[in-house]
Parts: structure tokens; sequence; C-alpha cells
């Protein structure tokens, strides 16, 4: 994959042509300002920093060839991290609400300085852990990418989702996979009901055995 910048964007824009055009200067805005930090603060794996954009960028938003989304549908991005993918999303869906959370400190600074230093409006950042939430506190659907084994993370989040059917997905859990998901949920009775192989959706970007699986709720 070509390290110029200015070739990287020419990719992602052609991976996606369905974004918005005032959804690119953000999308931008926000890889350049996730670089700077990642000189301080180790963010992404700095041996993929000059890939960033093709690479972690284009990975969250392959959400945006599938799902649609209702005005003041909710979200909860779990072990955010550097925000991805529910920054990136959130600039794709300014409609909805993000709710990013994860339980590193540093990690968690960065991503509120973000997305205040971008406006982003419809981002809410909170430093913690999934089931430290409040208990009534329900969501449309819970992003992660790949943060545990998909048992153990649902078991994180299950009580926090919404049931519900009113955007393109039934409410549920969106989950970025890389590997063998099917030796995680052998013998589980947790099961996807969709599967998007992300090598597929973006070609020859070097995503082999990376997937995106929806739980419904």
């Amino acid at each position: 994959m070509p390290e110029d910048q200015t070739d990287q964007w020419t990719i992602l824009r052609s991976w996606f042509p369905g974004i918005e055009e005032d959804a690119w200067p953000k999308l931008q805005d926000y890889a350049d300002r996730l670089l700077e930090w990642n000189t301080k603060v180790n963010l992404v794996s700095r041996k993929d920093a000059d890939q960033f954009v093709t690479k972690h960028l284009a990975h969250s938003l392959v959400a945006t060839t599938f799902l649609r989304l209702m005005s003041h549908s909710t979200l909860l991005d779990v072990g955010t991290g550097g925000g991805l993918p529910g920054i990136p999303l959130s600039i794709c869906y300014p409609q909805s609400q993000f709710t990013l959370v994860d339980s590193i400190a540093k990690k968690i600074m960065v991503v509120e300085n973000i997305s205040k230093e971008m406006g982003l409006k419809n981002v809410k950042v909170i430093r913690g852990r999934a089931e430290e939430l409040p208990a009534k506190q329900r969501y449309d659907f819970v992003l992660g990418r790949a943060v545990t084994r998909i048992p153990k993370f649902h078991g994180w989040i299950k009580d926090k989702l919404r049931k519900g059917n009113r955007n393109s997905l039934k409410n549920g859990l969106i989950y970025w996979k890389g590997g063998d998901y099917k030796e995680e949920l052998e013998g589980q009775r947790l099961q996807p009901s969709q599967i998007w192989d992300v090598a597929k959706i973006l070609p020859n970007g070097d995503f082999e055995e990376k997937y995106i699986l929806h739980f419904p709720a």
C-alpha cells in the first residue's frame, strides 16, 4: 500500500463513494490529529502509522457500506483506543449519538481532546469499562474493534443493548474480528446473524481474514 498520504486518501475515496462529501475534510482532520498524538501516546502501532488511512481508518469505515442509521440512534464504542471506530463513524453519522469508552486514561484523554477540538457534538467520551456504565443505560448498537474474544466481549455488553429494528440492521453488537472467529464461537449459543468479509469490500487492501460480525440484541 502506498505510503504517500495523497495516494492513500485517493484509494480511501474510491473504496467509499457513498460517504458524504462534507465528511471527508473532517475524516482527514481526525487522521492528522491522531497521527500527531501518536508520536506521544501509543494509539496505533507505530509500524502501521504510515498506512493509518488505508489500514485503520478504512477498516473502521467499512461499517458505512452496510449500516444506515435513523436520527437519534445511539451507539457505544467499547475499547475505543484512539477513537476507532467511534470517531470516524460519528463523522459519517452526525444524526446519531456516540459514546466512546476505554479504561486506559491516556487514550481517553487523547480521544476527548480530539473530539472537543473538532467540535464533534455527537460524541461523549468516558473513561472506564462497559460493565461500569449506568445499569439502565441502553444503546441501539455496541461496537467493538478487536478488543478481546467475542464471547467475553459479549458478556461485558449484552445488558447494554436495547432491542429494536428501526435501522438497516436489527439493534445489536457489531464486532470487528481478525482471524478464525468460528473457533471462538464453537459450541456457543452466540452466533452472528450476518458476516461481512472486509477483503471483499476493500479489494487489494490487505484485509484477508478480517471480518465484521453482527449479533442481534
